[in-house]
């Protein structure tokens, strides 16, 4: 079995990535609402500011900042999965060892975690977030995609309504 790292900070900020079991599903788009309520009953529980998101269909990315005192964004995390999972009619296909510990087959098991070090390191994931609708192929501009937090990020004035509109994906934001 896989030893997973984590880099566990209170009060730290967090770029994570995190997918459905069926990179094909459409259920995270198709089902926003049950999503927007698993993220509201969660936050209600355990607090924590999202600082930017957005919302494909069948993964996200997302930049929280937890408490002071928190550093427990993995029950978060499972509450979130649990709650939209729960909203959702059975059906999915479940292999043998999901099925052997009564897991649904919604999500994949682990997320992409990574710890904000700077001002500029989250500026170029938050750019990330916001350019991911485009680099998929949903829009043309990132202004069209509804589920991404570029909205607010234009009315708090950190982008210009048209940023990232009408650019092809030579923008990388530090992949490889």
């Amino acid at each position: 079995m896989t030893n997973y790292r984590r880099n566990f900070i209170a009060g730290g900020s967090f770029f994570f990535t995190v997918n459905l079991a069926d990179r094909q599903s459409r259920l995270l788009t198709d089902h926003i609402a049950l999503l927007r309520e698993a993220f509201r009953y969660t936050r209600s529980r355990h607090p924590f500011q999202i600082e930017a998101i957005a919302v494909m269909p069948e993964h996200l990315h997302t930049i929280w900042t937890l408490p002071p005192d928190d550093l427990d964004y993995a029950t978060r995390w499972r509450l979130i999965k649990t709650t939209f999972s729960r909203g959702l009619p059975k059906g999915e296909r479940i292999s043998q060892s999901r099925s052997n510990k009564g897991e649904r087959g919604i999500w994949q098991r682990q997320y992409w975690e990574h710890t904000l070090r700077d001002e500029q390191d989250f500026e170029r994931h938050a750019e990330y977030i916001h350019f991911n609708p485009v680099k998929h192929g949903h829009v043309k501009s990132v202004a069209e995609w509804p589920y991404s937090s570029f909205h607010r990020f234009v009315e708090l004035g950190n982008y210009a309504a048209d940023w990232g509109g009408g650019v092809e994906s030579e923008l990388c934001f530090g992949e490889r």
